[in-house]
């Protein structure tokens, strides 16, 4: 009796071990570009939502530049992968749809973050923040170090980034108001998220427009090229630079006096919330629907518009008081 129930135990093991594990859901996080802090902190969140929900894996990808031919090549390669998520930040608003709605026709569940896909190309767009009051801090920060009148100029990312966009297009509704009539808006310039770029775009800031007071650059790669622009040309005092940058990037410059304040949400949390939106769209309990709520973890929640986008916070001034403290932690 005690071989034969040795024998059935046996069998049972060996059953166990031929099944399959019960498998994680894969869930990629496609960047704008590597070596990027901000998307750095957000793959920081990706990993502490993947911690929480226990039975998610993260893969966290992007081009070497902030491209879309790249970004593209990468959603390829993801679907031959069948991973069961896909959440991008786009370089491109249009370029990705094409591989993004191949994705989703393989079952793969897709939403943007950040910088956001059209809509045939996303179940959902989740921004960092609302867009209106994004444009309204940057056009206030701005009045901060230029007064109630002065010369400002956007130092942006590339051309066809779509937060970016929206982000520029809110600034001129709020500096076209009675309040703010005193500011003026000199150029839009664009420095491809890249530093070297970013840099030489500001210099050319500075010899266009001699009374320039402010550079507002909505971007963690232009604001800390601007501000160092601004320290090597000596114009510290002269022309500030203000925008939206990582703590840990913008600390020094804001000792310098070139940056008295900025703004960022928090891209850990930002990372961390896309992944618990894509984690509820793979489990069917959220389903991509205008006026649907959708848990965002420790964060809180988010409710679609019609264009099937929702907004997780609001945006966070740091400045001399706080940029230490935040700047141990992205």
């Amino acid at each position: 009796m005690n071989k034969k129930l040795s024998l059935l135990a046996a069998a049972a093991l060996a059953l166990s071990l031929a099944q399959p594990a019960l498998a994680a859901d894969k869930i990629a996080l496609v960047v704008k570009s590597l070596g990027n802090g901000f998307f750095d902190a957000a793959h920081q969140g990706a990993l502490e939502a993947a911690k929480e929900l226990k039975d998610v894996e993260i893969i966290y990808t992007g081009p070497a530049k902030a491209t879309a031919e790249g970004q593209i090549e990468i959603v390829n390669s993801l679907i031959a992968q069948n991973v069961k998520a896909i959440v991008i930040s786009a370089n491109d608003p249009d370029a990705l749809v094409p591989s993004l709605k191949k994705a989703m026709a393989r079952g793969i569940k897709v939403i943007s973050f950040d910088s956001g896909v059209k809509k045939e190309g996303r179940l959902m767009q989740l921004n960092p923040s609302n867009s209106a009051l994004i444009g309204e801090k940057l056009v206030k920060m701005s009045e901060q170090v230029v007064g109630k009148t002065g010369e400002i100029a956007v130092l942006s990312a590339t051309a066809q980034a779509t937060n970016q966009n929206i982000w520029i297009a809110e600034m001129k509704k709020v500096l076209a108001q009675p309040a703010f009539a005193g500011l003026k808006l000199v150029n839009v310039v664009y420095g491809d998220d890249q530093t070297d770029k970013s840099y030489r775009e500001a210099q050319g800031l500075f010899k266009s427009y001699p009374n320039l007071k402010a550079i507002v650059a909505p971007t963690t790669v232009g604001i800390a090229a601007a501000a160092k622009a601004v320290q090597d040309e000596k114009k510290v005092g002269q022309i500030f630079v203000t925008g939206l940058g990582l703590p840990s990037e913008m600390a020094g410059h804001v000792k310098s006096g070139a940056v008295k304040s900025f703004a960022i949400w928090n891209p850990i949390d930002l990372g961390y919330s896309s992944i618990m939106a894509a984690s509820a769209f793979i489990k069917g309990t959220a389903k991509g629907v205008a006026g649907e709520k959708i848990s965002l973890g420790r964060v809180g929640s988010t409710t679609l518009d019609k264009d099937l986008e929702g907004a997780m916070a609001e945006p966070f001034t740091y400045d001399a008081g706080n940029v230490d403290k935040f700047a141990k932690i992205f």
